[in-house]
């Protein structure tokens, strides 16, 4: 099983500066790149200051040329955002500009607020089909004279310009959770993303099950890969494992109110929540994150890490973002780098 990196620039409060979030951010990917991960993955998001990610092809390509090892992705873009056209030819000019080191995912979206502010009306439903109509026609345009005919889009015979460096097109990856997304990604000879969040190891064995039974239905397709995404802290001693799964319940607990898109929103931040408000969430406490997700000392999450890679992972990305402090973030990726990764090599 290999590792990679799930990074955006990430904050709850107006004091913490974007610039020197993205510096933060440069700085997590070059330990990545540097420590031996094979990729990075940065996502799309709109209006939120609580994920900053309006466009991942420019963080992308500008990882590109501060990196030399890793590949960079797209973790994801959200494909009812997107023309056909438009998301063919850019991405197939950072694939170039990038020296052929592109994977592209590609989700339906998950945000509500997003919806309502980029295409009103849209629901869950229409976006996956928006997403189940893009990926066919932007394989259709990297191959050269296409038309487009369906119940999204139509355009007549045009071709991605420019064409992508990698051939026949960058690797595709695509943001999946029901059967049914893993059995349209599998069928479509993509890649798939999964993650369980705060969900319990059961739901990652779920997810497999899932994959699995997607690529025993299409038999006639060369088995894609699939990696999971996770959040983690590697922890130099109990107590500190303790405090990582305090901070990581109140992520979620932002993470949970964004999704529900219930609560007032001045410049880009959710109001505040308060103490109260996070202790009494039903789903989360800092007790569920521990049990849940990969918090403990090195030998613990290795041997989380290794229940996952039994199961048949191809990969599993680090998903950083957290509410720490850049100090505490750098140093559980310091460990996982040097005291984790070994473990698999």
């Amino acid at each position: 099983m290999k590792f990679s990196l799930f990074i955006h620039m990430e904050r709850i409060s107006p004091e913490d500066s974007e610039p020197q979030l993205y510096q933060e951010m440069l700085e997590l990917c070059r330990m990545a790149d540097e420590g031996g991960m094979c990729a990075i993955w940065t996502g799309e998001h709109h209006g939120m200051s609580f994920t900053i990610a309006p466009n991942p092809f420019l963080n992308l390509v500008d990882l590109a040329r501060r990196t030399k090892n890793v590949r960079l992705g797209t973790g994801t873009v959200i494909a009812p955002f997107w023309h056909p056209i438009k998301l063919a030819g850019e991405a197939a000019m950072a694939d170039i500009i990038m020296d052929g080191r592109l994977d592209i995912g590609i989700a339906r979206g998950a945000y509500t607020f997003e919806y309502e502010r980029i295409m009103p009306g849209l629901d869950a439903w229409n976006a996956g089909g928006r997403m189940r109509e893009l990926i066919p026609a932007i394989k259709g345009l990297w191959q050269g004279d296409y038309a487009h005919d369906g119940q999204y889009w139509q355009f007549p015979s045009t071709t991605s310009a420019p064409q992508p460096l990698q051939q026949p097109h960058p690797p595709i990856w695509v943001a999946a959770r029901d059967p049914n997304s893993h059995e349209f990604a599998v069928s479509q000879g993509c890649n798939v993303q999964v993650t369980p969040l705060h969900m319990p190891h059961t739901e990652v064995v779920s997810l497999m099950e899932r994959f699995n039974a997607a690529c025993a239905a299409n038999p006639e397709i060369a088995r894609p890969k699939i990696m999971i995404l996770q959040h983690g802290y590697v922890a130099k001693d109990a107590a500190d494992a303790e405090l990582g799964a305090q901070e990581l319940n109140v992520f979620y607990n932002y993470f949970g109110a964004w999704f529900l898109n219930k609560r007032p929103i001045h410049n880009g931040l959710i109001q505040k929540l308060t103490p109260e408000e996070i202790a009494a969430h039903p789903f989360y406490s800092p007790e569920v994150m521990q049990q849940n997700l990969l918090i403990g000392e090195a030998a613990e999450v290795i041997d989380r890490l290794k229940a996952i890679e039994a199961l048949g992972y191809d990969e599993f990305s680090l998903w950083i973002d957290s509410g720490m402090s850049f100090e505490r973030k750098r140093d559980s990726l310091k460990r996982f780098i040097e005291d984790v990764m070994p473990a698999f090599a």
